[in-house]
This record gives C-alpha cells, structure tokens and sequence, in this order.
C-alpha cells in the first residue's frame, strides 16, 4: 500500500470527510489576567481549553517580569547549554526554590516537559532495568518507554493488584539481570482527572525494591496544602523518589523540572541527553518563572479561585445528569454516548452557536461509541461561564439523544 494511502486510512472519517478548521484565536490585550473569552475568525467564544490553570499566563507583575527579562537580556541569552556556557544565577535559584517547594533535596530546570520526561526515563534506566507503569500514562512516558531496551510492564489504569502482579513479574527478571525496576505513574491524569494512587503503590515498597517517578503535570501548582504538587495532597512527598512538574499548567510558561535526591539531580544535570546537547531555557522565560513560582506561593486565593470555578463546575454538571467518570481533581471530563461524525457535530454546533470551545476527545484515546469533552476551569473563568456552560452542554445533550447530529452535519471548512 502507498504510504499516502496508509496515512489516509489512519484518519479515519475526520481525514476522508472533512477537514480541519482554517483559523486562529486572537488573545484580548488586558492589563489583568488572560480572560478565557477569545475572538475566533472574529466571533467571541469562551474558552475551556487554556493551559492557565491559576490565571497566571496576563497577570500583570508576570507581565512586567518577562518584559524586564527579554529587557535585560534580550531572547538570545544563555548561549549553550547549561554545562557548557548556559548556566546563570536565575537557573540555580529557580531550581533552589523549586527543590524546597515540592520538597526534594535538589532540582534541574528542563527546555521542555515533553522531552523532558522522554529523556528522564532513558536516563535512568538500561538494558537490565525494568519498567512497570500506568496503562493510561501520558504519551511523553510512552515515547520515553519505546527508548528503553529493557523490558517494561504494563498494569492496569490505578488498579494496586495489578502493579502487584507486574512488580512480581519485574522482580524475577532483575533477580536475573542484576537490574532494578522504575514505577512510574502520573499525579494527576490529564484525561480522566483521577489521582494517580501514589500512597497505596508506595506501600508496595515493603513487598518489593523499585524506585517511583510520577509525572505530576496538572497537580503541580493545584494539588496540595501549599500547591506543591499530588505528592503534598496524599502526604507521601518522602516515598516519590523522582518528582517531574512542568511549568505549562499552573504556571502558564515554558519549560519542566526534576527533583530528586541531589546526587541523582547531579546524575541528571549531565547525563540527560535532550539538556546536555541542547540550549538552556532563555533569560527571561526564566526570569517570568522566579515570579510565576512567587504569585504561587504567596497567593493562595489564585489556587482557592481555581477549586471555586471547577468544584461548582462539576456540582452542576453531576445535577443536571452528567458522567464525569472518576475524577477527583480540577480536570473536567464530560462522557456521552455517539458516535465520531456526531461528536464532531456537537462540537461545531458548541462553537459556532453557543460560543463554547473545549476539547474533545474519541477512540482510540477513549472506547468507541463514547465521548469526552474535556474542560479545564481556570482561576480566570467566573461563575457567570460556569452557568452559560452548564445550560449549553443541557442543550447539546438532548440533541445528541434525539439523534440531532445525525441529521446535522457542521462544515469545518
């Protein structure tokens, strides 16, 4: 078969019937924080899809910050990477305040969270190590498992029996390799919302000998006391061994980071190949960090806005019917029965008619014959969204249910 066609057949009904929308969001200009109302092709929409979860991204001493960082040093600085000529006093500081943070002894600044976790793995691990990890793990953990020349087992989606069964099978074989095995599980799962069960698959540390590496993306900044992560919420900071948090979520920047024991953060400073041949985070973004790492710290009430809009969120959406499935954080999943061509419909009938843009998401991520809205509240969303939002998704449902979106097909050109 033509590779042409290979790809084609990949696509499925979106790629054969129709095709993706040409056009762009315009971001308001406002002196405070981003608004989650954006201009689409010149309408106004109102937007659950930001990666903005405490408002950060428009605030304005944020703002300031990474004006006076690209002001100062302009975009080009550092010019190398951190071991060779890109190291500077705001990256040891950024990485000494996150360290204290989230409680590890040390911590390393990342380019980016997605090579970043790709590049963790195949860092830690070798040929005679073995993995064990979370069925629903993040792609960025997937694409870091198909380096590893190890084996590597897979459990069930935070089923502790499970993870059980594959440490036992894991533990045979380092028995023979002389090896050790690496856990790894995310802190909040993107998809479904669900904690990842970090206390129980820490109790398995009396039964057998690995080490635990959670991706902690969406809790960092949101979950816990201090916001310091999942690892603060389930009151286990000591049994994760390597934590990994991107600036991406609640921070609304660029960039990750590893904490660790110092001599294992050591270890990473000059052996993770995606920082070691590649340049350093630029000045100002890490100048906009130090502050962004500040406001969160210092001011609660962003964390306390963000639970706000997504605990009222989720009340109204379980009592008008709703399934959220699992979750048990701020991540918003919205469960329907139909079918792609309907789940395309209904979210071009939310866009273009009721001005609501939020993710979707359908097999293969998810069963066939489901699917997922995904909302992301933000600390900038107010009551009044909330309210529009639950009286649009009321309506949307009852069409899908009367087969609306059968009949109904949206253009996307």
């Amino acid at each position: 078969m033509d590779i042409f066609d290979k790809v084609a057949k990949r696509m499925g009904p979106i790629g054969q019937h129709q095709k993706w929308s040409h056009g762009y969001f315009s971001f308001p200009k406002l002196e405070g924080d981003i608004a989650p109302h954006m201009n689409f092709r010149g309408k106004e929409h109102l937007v659950w899809s930001l990666n903005n979860y405490l408002g950060l991204a428009n605030h304005p001493e944020v703002r300031e910050a990474d004006k006076q960082g690209a002001t100062d040093f302009g975009m080009a600085y550092p010019m190398g990477a951190r071991m060779m000529s890109g190291n500077s006093k705001y990256h040891e500081q950024m990485e000494h305040e996150l360290a204290e943070f989230v409680g590890k002894e040390d911590a390393f600044l990342l380019n980016f969270g997605y090579q970043g976790m790709v590049s963790i793995i195949d860092c830690l691990v070798d040929r005679n190590d073995v993995i064990v990890y979370d069925a629903e793990s993040h792609a960025c953990i997937i694409d870091g498992l198909r380096l590893h020349m190890g084996k590597r087992f897979v459990y069930q989606h935070n089923d502790i029996e499970s993870a059980r069964k594959q440490l036992e099978r894991a533990t045979k074989l380092t028995e023979q390799s002389g090896g050790g095995i690496l856990l790894i599980t995310e802190g909040v799962f993107g998809m479904s919302g669900a904690q990842g069960k970090l206390k129980e698959l820490i109790e398995l540390k009396k039964e057998f000998n690995f080490r635990l590496l959670i991706d902690d993306a969406h809790g960092f900044g949101t979950m816990g006391p201090t916001g310091a992560g999942t690892h603060e919420e389930q009151g286990c900071i000591d049994g994760v061994d390597v934590y990994f948090g991107t600036f991406a979520k609640s921070m609304a920047g660029i960039g990750a980071f590893v904490a660790s024991t110092q001599e294992l953060t050591n270890y990473f400073r000059y052996n993770m190949r995606s920082q070691t041949f590649a340049k350093a985070l630029p000045m100002p973004m890490v100048i906009g960090l130090l502050k962004r790492l500040e406001l969160l710290k210092n001011n609660p009430e962003l964390r306390e806005r963000l639970w706000l809009i997504a605990t009222s969120l989720q009340k109204g959406l379980r009592e008008r019917g709703f399934d959220l499935g699992i979750t048990n954080t701020m991540v918003t999943p919205v469960f329907l029965k139909g079918e792609l061509l309907e789940a395309t419909a209904l979210t071009m009938d939310l866009r273009e008619n009721y001005g609501i843009f939020c993710s979707i998401v359908v097999y293969p991520v998810i069963p066939k014959g489901l699917i997922e809205l995904r909302l992301i509240p933000t600390a900038v969303h107010t009551m009044e969204d909330v309210q529009r939002t639950l009286d649009a998704f009321s309506e949307v449902s009852e069409k899908l249910k009367t087969g609306y979106y059968k009949e109904h097909q949206f253009s996307m050109a």
